[in-house]
């Protein structure tokens, strides 16, 4: 029974009776799904990195992740709070953040070098955030309310991606476009923060980047005494790290301890700076209890309001065309860092867990009233240069701004405002692309440098969130151009020898025309007379197999002979697109088409094509229509190097491979309205249609051999002469028209002659 409806199911879909040996559906799902058990165990132990390397923690770890644990947090502390000041937020709010930042990631991490917390880039975004928000809902909800909902709803975002293992989409943003934003967001970071630095104020230091450096230039005669603690903090920076370099290449022997003095610049500039604050500030308070510079005043001791974060639906409605740009940032940077150490210092990380981390990270800092964070650049750099070992290094850092959180608040009341700013810009400048970084890019992609340059633009001139999507709609566009038009280019042949033996030489297959690639003086013989050598480099798909098929048929009308002398083909039997030759120039078109070889085979190079479709299918049925039409005769279409079972199938289901004769081969796979009638095209079965119409030739079949040897095994089944291993087989199996085929060169010999095979 069962055998019966399969036989009447093949009758209905017409399936044919001898089909090529193809990689069936079963197998393709079995071999791409793994055992469902042993992934249900690989996923659950996936989620918690930390059980792979814990058991074998050792005091060697322990002493680099202390230093390194320390060291960060020596810089966190005074960063957190000068990057809450850019995010328009009370400071405690950035030593919040920092806190659960570094303690959270620590336990779901694949990277030991990342840290976790307040960034510029994503502060300034918060702000413009909570800008956006109070100017449609003014004094509707606080400003640290409107933070960590942004940080709630961002994580459980980028939690849910990470557990659905879709990380992969990040892969489309590429390196371009990343840095191209982040160099336009820390001009705008650092041109936002000169006004503070100064003490100028007076104008929106939020709006576009090029109306901040104006307003700031023309507010130049308005700067105030925070100029003398913002500049010298600035100042004392740079003179510090410069130093510290030019001294620790001038004493090598003394390198790690220049290293650490330079990591404590942030730390010991912000304390300097609070000590000269409290000493001029403290006797000078006036009547409105106001003081001479801006300072932080109070700041809250410990950890406030710890609970669950208050969610409201009318906050969520008006967060929401915020919320794409947010978690971009917070995904995009992140996995751009983690990335970038992981090359550096030899390991690979895990970008679906990595967004797993700062998912729980966010969700679970929202319930302390965190606002969002992520991987940062500065701090990461810094940990790595310590000597960190593992990610517990975290809690080390924890533990520093845990006690600043108690200990020291009262200490934060002086320092001056403009000596945070003075952090920031020291922070972010760095970010900035250097020239150098630029002219790689140029170098290797000017479409990606264009990219790269849109974005900062774009950025400077407009907002961060319109440099983001300028450079990722930028990308996508870039993708799809170079997949819509693929590069593709037709063949000839070289002989190359090694110079120590000239006796041995072989065969390699290069571009006909010239790419700057190999040797200008070289000349690249064309192949064989009647065939054409075609290699595509690109997945054979629906938006570029359009290209393929108007570059073979174009060159085949261009350099092969018709086969159909169109000098005596009547004006009324000629095909309304086909005007042919004027009427003086026939004598002259025909001599030169008679001049043209005439087309047998055309090979195409399958090597770099591992995906074909329907649509690509129909193409080349196309393709194969045109060409015979014009030469009046079948071709033959050998492929080389089809290497992929999904392409090797979509090829034999079109009727490609097999020597599936000219009228047995489907004129359609994907019809869009199927045709009833008879085909005008369908060769050797219509008697009727005239011996001189140009649109349905008449045709002599090729018959194929298909040899076989006693002692030798295919490399490539018997069922598919058409498929060869490798292009030099396929030319040579092209023979000359008529010419059988031979299948010697991809055979092997058999286990009973051979060892090995």
């Amino acid at each position: 029974m069962a055998s019966t409806l399969k036989h009447v199911a093949g009758k209905i879909v017409e399936r044919p009776e001898e089909e090529a040996p193809v990689i069936s559906t079963a197998s393709y799902v079995k071999g791409h799904l793994p055992d469902p058990k042993r992934a249900t165990i690989d996923y659950l132990t996936s989620l918690f990195p930390i059980l792979g390397w814990i058991t074998r923690y050792n005091t060697g770890w322990l002493t680099g992740d202390l230093i390194a644990g320390l060291t960060v947090g020596l810089v966190l502390v005074p960063q957190g709070m000068s990057y809450a000041q850019l995010a328009t937020l009370p400071p405690q709010y950035g030593l919040y953040s920092s806190f659960v930042g570094v303690l959270i990631y620590c336990f779901f991490a694949t990277s030991k070098d990342v840290s976790i917390g307040p960034v510029a880039v994503m502060s300034l975004t918060v702000a413009q955030i909570i800008s956006s928000v109070d100017s449609k809902h003014p004094n509707e909800w606080s400003s640290p309310q409107i933070a960590t909902t942004v940080a709630f709803i961002c994580g459980f975002i980028v939690l849910g991606i990470g557990l659905l293992r879709l990380g992969w989409i990040v892969e489309f943003i590429p390196l371009p476009a990343v840095s191209g934003f982040m160099t336009g967001s820390a001009i705008n970071i650092v041109s936002g923060q000169v006004p503070g630095l100064m003490g100028i104020s007076g104008f929106n230091t939020r709006a576009a980047t090029y109306e901040v450096i104006i307003n700031t230039l023309k507010g130049l005669p308005r700067t105030t005494l925070d100029a003398a603690w913002g500049l010298t903090g600035l100042a004392a920076l740079y003179i510090i790290r410069i130093a510290c370099n030019k001294l620790s290449n001038r004493y090598p022997g003394s390198r790690r301890a220049f290293f650490f003095v330079s990591v404590a610049r942030n730390a010991f500039v912000i304390v300097v700076l609070t000590i000269a604050a409290w000493l001029y500030c403290r006797h000078r308070k006036s009547k409105s209890g106001g003081y001479p510079i801006k300072i932080l005043e109070n700041v809250p001791r410990g950890l406030q309001n710890v609970g669950p974060p208050v969610i409201d639906t009318g906050l969520l409605k008006a967060l929401a065309p915020q919320l794409p740009v947010a978690t971009i940032i917070l995904l995009l940077e992140h996995i751009a860092i983690a990335k970038s150490f992981g090359r550096v210092n030899n390991y690979k990380i895990n970008p679906n867990q990595e967004l797993i981390a700062i998912g729980v990270t966010n969700t679970v800092g929202s319930v302390f009233h965190a606002y969002p964070a992520t991987g940062s650049f500065s701090r990461s750099a810094l940990k790595s240069k310590s000597g960190v070992r593992t990610p517990l290094a975290g809690i080390f850092t924890a533990v520093v701004v845990i006690v600043a959180l108690y200990g020291l608040t009262s200490a934060f009341y002086w320092i001056p405002t403009a000596g945070l700013s003075a952090v920031i810009i020291h922070a972010v400048a760095d970010l900035v692309a250097p020239p150098s970084q630029v002219y790689r890019f140029w170098r290797i992609s000017p479409l990606e440098f264009l990219i790269w340059t849109a974005a900062v633009l774009v950025t400077v001139f407009s907002t961060i969130e319109d440099g983001i999507y300028t450079s990722i709609c930028a990308s996508l566009a870039l993708l799809l151009l170079r997949i819509a038009h693929p590069r593709g280019s037709f063949l000839g042949k070289v002989k190359v020898s090694d110079p120590r033996d000239p006796e041995k030489s072989r065969e390699v297959f290069l571009p006909l025309r010239a790419g700057g690639v190999t040797n200008s003086d070289i000349k690249v013989e064309p192949p064989p007379p009647g065939v054409i050598i075609y290699r595509l480099e690109e997945s054979y798909l629906y938006p570029n197999c359009s290209i393929a098929n108007s570059a073979i048929v174009d060159h085949v009308k261009a350099h092969i002979r018709r086969g159909i002398d169109v000098s005596k083909i009547k004006q009324g039997d000629r095909a309304w697109n086909d005007p042919g030759p004027s009427h003086g120039d026939v004598a002259t078109a025909q001599a030169a088409n008679d001049a043209k070889p005439d087309l047998h085979a055309i090979v195409l190079d399958f090597s770099v094509v591992p995906h074909v479709d329907t649509t690509a299918v129909q193409a080349l049925i196309d393709t194969r229509n045109e060409v015979q039409r014009w030469v009046n005769h079948p071709v033959e279409f050998h492929f080389a190097s089809v290497l992929s079972p999904r392409a090797r199938r979509a090829l034999i289901a079109g009727g490609f491979g097999t020597g599936t004769p000219a009228s047995d081969a489907l004129p359609e796979v994907a019809p869009v309205v199927p045709y009833r009638g008879p085909l005008r095209g369908d060769w050797g079965k219509d008697d009727k249609i005239p011996v001189g119409d140009v649109e349905a030739p008449e045709i002599t079949e090729l018959q194929v051999s298909r040899g076989s040897s006693s002692n030798a095994a295919p490399l490539v089944p018997l069922d598919t002469p058409f498929f060869h291993l490798d292009l030099a087989g396929a030319v040579r199996a092209t023979g000359a028209p008529g010419k059988p085929l031979s299948r010697a060169e991809t055979t092997v010999k058999t286990a009973e002659d051979a060892p090995y095979i």
